[in-house]
């Protein structure tokens, strides 16, 4: 049995195999049908992954906010354009009264030059940017060339550098301020003093590094489409979301990025807050003591002139202020963008894929908002800001004796 089995296998084995002709190699080849049947395979399998990662996020982000926030999203480009258009001439404003050689005497005034430079790259950058995106485009309309695609790329990392030196800038001018507050004379403010220059260019140089993990995660790639034989070349800018990497840049710019220089200036706004509460008692308590009831009138008028605060402790006051509004601005504005990125690399895809989207364009807005309303906070809060703006623009004359006092103040008490 064993044998016959053999010699059946064997023979089996020997048995010749019909020539191969051209109807047997079209048999082999894929048809039209067979590619079809398989897109029909694909599509329903990326419907089932669908499904099943919106059971997975039911529930995520819903309410009449995303509704507003849809809507806005609409106008998103037209607002955003002429916020634009003002920041960037504000900034240049700025640019040119903070360089004037009266105002750019103060380590202040410096810091706050190189914020406006920043902003206005960022508001330079983004003018074209938005005006493609949101404007010459249609609604639902997307551009999947090559080009554009590094051009997102590009946008990307511009303007995360940019908006991370003036955070840099930001919590550099808030550190400035408490030490001159605080310990006006101690060493830290001498060693501020004699490296200013170095301070100012430290958010330059340490900006480029911390965006590092973010040049590694973001690239272009090259995608078709499945429903068409012969289609195109798409490309966009592709991430991968379950990649080590991806979280790990994720909680960099939200915790070290973000979070962390709010925590700094909430604690150096609370201090400056307290020193401003503190002046103002000061002087109440000076025109207590003044009272007309308690002494003559003449030698209350004679006691109230030499009682009143120092020319120079009131204009301090005015530039603490108006440093408070500047840091306040900042912390409506990034505050909520960490927190946002918090809660993406804590509660990972569900969060970012519906909640993080609609907010977008909103955090956009703040941004661009708190880079150009610079000019409106100096103008409103700073006297020597608008007498040298006066004097540069409206071709005013101003009295040496009145900008020789301003600057004498100004280095003195800023």
């Amino acid at each position: 049995m064993m044998q016959d089995t053999g010699s059946q296998m064997g023979h089996a084995h020997l048995t010749p195999r019909p020539p191969l002709n051209d109807t047997v190699l079209k048999n082999h080849h894929l048809t039209s049908t067979d590619i079809e049947k398989f897109v029909k395979l694909w599509q329903e399998f990326q419907m089932k992954n669908m499904t099943a990662q919106a059971d997975e996020c039911q529930g995520y982000c819903q309410g009449e906010i995303y509704n507003w926030l849809r809507a806005y999203n609409s106008i998103h480009g037209y607002v955003s354009l002429m916020i634009c258009i003002f920041g960037t001439i504000a900034n240049i404003l700025n640019i040119m009264v903070l360089t004037r050689k009266e105002m750019a005497k103060t380590p202040i005034n410096n810091i706050l030059k190189w914020l406006a430079v920043a902003d206005m790259f960022v508001m330079l950058e983004y003018i074209p940017y938005t005006s493609y995106q949101y404007i010459y485009m249609g609604p639902g309309e997307k551009d999947l060339s090559y080009t554009w695609a590094v051009c997102l790329l590009v946008h990307m990392h511009f303007t995360q550098i940019l908006h991370t030196i003036s955070i840099g800038l930001t919590v550099t001018l808030a550190v400035w301020r408490y030490v001159a507050i605080r310990h006006p004379n101690g060493g830290c403010a001498n060693f501020l003093l004699a490296h200013s220059r170095e301070a100012i260019l430290l958010p330059f140089i340490l900006s480029p590094i911390l965006c590092l993990p973010t040049y590694f995660v973001f690239q272009v790639r090259e995608t078709y489409d499945v429903d068409k034989l012969n289609s195109e070349a798409m490309y966009h800018v592709y991430f991968d979301k379950d990649s080590v990497l991806y979280r790990f840049n994720f909680w960099i710019h939200s915790v070290l990025i973000k979070l962390l220089p709010c925590g700094i200036l909430i604690v150096i706004s609370a201090v400056l807050m307290h020193v401003l509460c503190e002046a103002s008692r000061r002087r109440l308590k000076l025109r207590d003591y003044n009272n007309p009831a308690k002494y003559a009138i003449q030698l209350n008028l004679n006691e109230s002139k030499s009682k009143k605060p120092p020319r120079c402790d009131r204009r301090n006051d005015r530039t603490t202020l108006l440093l408070v509004a500047v840091l306040v601005l900042f912390l409506i504005t990034e505050f909520p963008q960490g927190l946002l990125g918090l809660l993406s690399g804590v509660m990972e895809k569900c969060f970012f894929a519906h909640c993080y989207p609609p907010f977008g364009e909103l955090m956009d807005l703040l941004a661009l908002i708190n880079a150009a309303v610079g000019f409106v906070l100096y103008g409103l809060m700073s006297k020597q800001f608008r007498t040298t703006f006066r004097s540069l623009f409206m071709k005013r004359h101003f009295g040496s004796t009145e900008m020789t006092r301003l600057t004498r103040v100004t280095t003195t008490c800023v």
